[in-house]
């Protein structure tokens, strides 16, 4: 069959072999199958179907080396079959307990999502996914199915778990667009999951056997689509998995997620603005085959917007799925515009992330070797301050302390599933009448069998023989199960004088929290009558499990259970190095209260101590946050600093004096009578210790000593810091708590066009101007009368220190200059800035600094007088700019410092939205008591 779906094909950039429906249909579906080795099935599919993705799981997967190798025939395959680029292979690598590559010898094992956020690092979230991913892609894979975006509104019964970061809709952001540039730098695509929320669900009620979503939009809104809209703001997302959950609410009655145009067109594309890969949920899943059937399902999911299909492993469900979508275009409901659109955004993503050059020689084990080194460094370091000590009442820890050698040790560990991330899963799956506890629909719905728990029992014997070695002493080792506590397990109890009991998810699983509580309420009757009866409680999955119970007194949190994990377990216990992680969340903050009272000593900024401090606090805040502070990576310590005589500047730190690491940063300047507060970091890892309090009360001292009017929060000149980020509520209230009135906000928006040889003038609009008689010239020099005109203007219509910035546009006469517009009468309509590639502004505007060898020119702070023409003269001012930016060779302009509403009028021109701050201005009034 060779049914032509698109004439248009050559003009929007697309092979011609696009045009032929079975290929098309080949690149809009994502596959799997069973086996370690390329069978018929999977061959026939890449070669006669012209499938151009596929999902390898832990059933393909025996190690690093034979990974490669897989990996590298299914690409020849692809390409002796003609495909135009190479086939995106996707891998489920989350670390923690969902892996599906694992290789002890090549391949490091990384801490859990929630393991990483317990170590209140979101550049360890950075440094790990991106280890992650320079591992799986040297074996080949070039898209990570990650990270996990979703929030744990009720974090302790969601099959999530540890998967998740946890319950706090900023901190999952912040942690996850870490991952997705670490994800990012390795050179891999990434993929956010699971949309629209598997945080909350609810798996009662359900006739079709999966978990409903029953939160209202505006619930979602509030909390669950918080991490995935601000990870869509970064631009840099990649792929969105939909979920192929329920959704019942007043609003929205949902069978199936994936399926959905109110969820993935109308949700996920018009209302967050995603314009990336959308990728189904498994329609392989029975309870969707049972309902509607796989046909209608693969229609259904690209007609509601889904570009790839999932469809895991059975190869004649596969197969009908292809004629699905056949009998889908047929029929007309799968329109040529749709399939024109998905293969579009296919093609990107691949552009973006394989090649190939790369496809056909991975790496492979060469380059694992030489990682190998840093990589288990870094592993055991995420390890050990993961290990979180929740409470120690009785001082228990470490073991050396409250235990003499020849007492006896008792461990207690449930009968649970190994991970895996596990040596062991090999062996259990191997020996001879291994027994597979029954899974329910709660524990194994969201893995999907992709990287998924596997069963047998013997993950915590090493952790036993390791504890017995580290004490040099006696360990007794029993297991438990929901038999409860059994003559054996009280025969232990009254040998041993500490008793550590492990639980693995004790809140879905009660019969560990039953037996938990009974062996303590034993060990305090012990202890009632003189017995020496410790307990130690530790959580190897959720920390949910004994958070909230003060009758555990010492309780301890490891957030997964591979050997790795309890290796750094046994040293925590053992004395090796004080834990010091905290819980994920809500938690987390609950118990920061009493330390967010501290007061951090403030002091000058220094540059010869501080630089390369600031440096690397500038890069953790950036790679920590959300879309409007992105370009933050590319400020240095020179982007503060403005040397300028007419600018009075002061900048504090709080830094830790015996590493000179910075803690935290504020930038000050005073100018005409106003005081700004130009910048304030604090590195992620120090959020809710009270650094930004410190530094924020010593920063607006020391401005309201100075003679000022008001009081002013961001600034154009840096223009590292506009304003609060539009899209961070949680910041506007920090400042709102610390006594800006927030109310009357100026919205500035810097805005972009990446490509500007595809950019033309809107049509109409050099007529309109025309029409309204506006004519436009460029000077330069600060020398002379025109340059006096326009800081007129600019002094009476902008800030001062838009001012001093266009007097040092003007001074550089070789990169910048100022463009007017002007009416028939001379009169001075507006000014803009433009400045070539590389001029200095670019030092204090860090979207100008370049990257990946983009030429980015800029067009600055435009002033233009209101006036009923203010809109064009705008539109005017920007034409030109761009067209002096087309004329030094830019391949891209940003436009900053765009006030309030005007933006709109740009977005008009083709201009995409970069950054969007509000601007506060207050009287100094507010802070008279400091």
């Amino acid at each position: 069959m060779s049914t032509s779906i698109s004439n248009e094909a050559q003009q929007i950039g697309l092979d011609p072999r696009w045009e032929d429906l079975d290929w098309a249909i080949g690149q809009m579906l994502i596959m799997g199958w069973d086996g370690t080795e390329v069978t018929p099935q999977i061959r026939h599919l890449i070669e006669e179907h012209h499938l151009g993705s596929v999902i390898l799981t832990a059933k393909n997967l025996k190690s690093a080396a034979q990974m490669a190798n897989l990996v590298q025939e299914l690409q020849t395959i692809a390409h002796n079959a003609g495909h135009p680029q190479p086939l995106l292979i996707a891998l489920d690598q989350e670390n923690g307990g969902v892996n599906s590559l694992f290789d002890e010898e090549y391949v490091c094992q990384f801490p859990s999502a929630m393991g990483i956020a317990a170590t209140g690092r979101a550049d360890l979230a950075y440094e790990v996914n991106k280890a992650t991913a320079t591992a799986v892609g040297a074996c080949g894979v070039n898209m990570m199915l990650g990270p996990v975006l979703d929030v744990l509104s009720n974090a302790r019964y969601q099959p999530l778990g540890v998967r998740a970061t946890g319950d706090d809709p900023q901190e999952v952001s912040q942690y996850g667009i870490a991952a997705i540039n670490g994800i990012r730098d390795a050179g891999l695509a990434c993929c956010g999951k699971h949309f629209p929320s598997y945080g909350n669900l609810d798996f009662l009620g359900s006739s079709l056997d999966i978990p409903i979503i029953t939160q209202t939009l505006e619930e979602l809104s509030l909390s669950a689509l918080v991490p995935f809209r601000n990870a869509i703001a970064t631009g840099k997302l990649d792929g969105m998995f939909v979920g192929g959950c329920a959704i019942s609410n007043p609003s929205m009655n949902v069978s199936h997620a994936c399926l959905s145009d109110q969820v993935v067109d109308d949700l996920l594309r018009n209302d967050l603005g995603f314009d990336g890969v959308a990728i189904s949920e498994c329609l392989e899943m029975q309870a969707l085959s049972h309902d509607i059937g796989v046909q209608n399902g693969v229609v259904m999911a690209v007609e509601a917007g889904c570009d790839l299909v999932l469809l895991c492993r059975a190869f004649e469900v596969q197969k009908e799925a292809i004629k699905g979508l056949k009998l889908g275009i047929e029929n007309g409901i799968i329109t040529r515009d749709r399939i024109r659109t998905s293969l579009n955004r296919i093609i990107h993503l691949k552009s973006t992330c394989t090649s190939w050059a790369t496809a056909l020689n991975p790496p492979g084990i060469s380059l694992l070797s030489k990682l190998r080194p840093s990589h288990l460094a870094l592993s055991k370091m995420a390890y050990d301050d993961s290990i979180t000590v929740i409470r120690d009442n009785d001082q228990l820890l470490p073991l050396s302390r409250s235990m003499h050698q020849d007492e006896e040790l008792l461990l207690l560990t449930p009968l649970v599933k190994p991970l895996p991330a596990s040596s062991l899963m090999k062996t259990l799956l191997q020996a001879k009448g291994a027994q597979a506890s029954a899974p329910n629909t709660h524990d194994t719905w969201v893995h999907r069998d992709r990287g998924t728990i596997m069963s047998g029992e013997g993950v915590f014997r090493e952790l036993g023989r390791s504890l017995a070695r580290a004490r040099n002493g006696k360990v007794l080792h029993t297991s438990y199960t929901a038999n409860g506590v059994r003559p054996v397990h009280e025969n232990l109890i009254h040998r041993a004088s500490c008793i550590i009991i492990v639980t693995a998810d004790a809140n879905r699983n009660l019969y560990q929290s039953g037996f938990t509580k009974h062996v303590e309420m034993m060990c305090s009757m012990l202890r009632a009558r003189g017995q020496k009866k410790s307990v130690i409680v530790v959580a190897v999955s959720s920390p949910y499990d004994f958070a909230m119970d003060k009758t555990i007194g010492t309780y301890i949190c490891t957030f997964d259970f591979t050997e790795t994990a309890m290796q750094s377990l046994v040293r925590a216990l053992c004395g090796d190095f004080v834990p010091k992680g905290t819980l994920p969340g809500t938690l987390r903050k609950s118990r920061r209260g009493v330390k967010s009272r501290r007061n951090w000593i403030v002091e000058e900024y220094d540059r010869e101590r501080d630089a390369d401090g600031l440096q690397e606090l500038v890069t953790a805040v950036a790679r920590a946050s959300t879309g409007d502070l992105g370009c933050l990576g590319r400020a240095t310590p020179l982007s503060f600093e403005l040397s300028n005589p007419r600018i009075e500047e002061a900048h504090f730190v709080v830094r830790n004096s015996s590493t000179n690491a910075l803690y935290g940063f504020a930038a000050t300047y005073a100018i005409d009578r106003t005081g700004v507060l130009g910048s304030i970091f604090v590195d992620p890892s120090k959020r809710n210790h009270s650094v930004g309090t410190s530094l924020h009360r010593r920063a607006l001292r020391h401005l309201t000593k100075r003679n000022i009017k008001k009081v002013q929060l961001g600034i154009a000149f840096p223009g590292v810091f506009l304003g609060i980020p539009v899209d961070e509520g949680h910041t506007k209230s920090w400042f709102a708590n610390n006594g800006w009135d927030t109310q009357f906000p100026k919205r500035l928006t810097n805005l972009v066009i990446n490509d500007l040889s595809t950019w033309s003038v809107p049509e109409g609009l050099l007529q309109g101007i025309q029409r309204a008689n506006i004519s436009f010239d460029l000077i330069h020099g600060l020398d002379n009368a025109d340059a006096e005109r326009v800081l007129t203007l600019v002094d009476k219509h902008a800030n001062p220190e838009v001012s001093e910035l266009y007097k040092t546009a003007l001074q550089e006469v070789k990169a910048c200059g100022i463009v007017r517009a002007k009416s028939a009468d001379d009169t001075l309509l507006g000014t803009v800035i433009i400045c070539s590639p590389g001029s200095l502004l670019s030092t204090f505007v860090p979207p100008l600094v370049s990257r990946e060898h983009e030429d980015i020119g800029g067009v600055l702070a435009p002033v233009v007088p209101p006036s009923q023409q203010s809109a064009l003269i705008l539109q005017g001012l920007v034409v030109m700019g761009v067209r002096r930016n087309k004329a030094h060779k830019s391949t891209k302009t940003v436009l900053s410092w765009v006030q309030d509403g005007a933006y709109e009028h740009i977005v008009a021109m083709g201009f995409e939205i970069l950054q969007s701050f509000e601007e506060i201005t207050n009287t100094p009034d507010a802070w008279a008591d400091l």
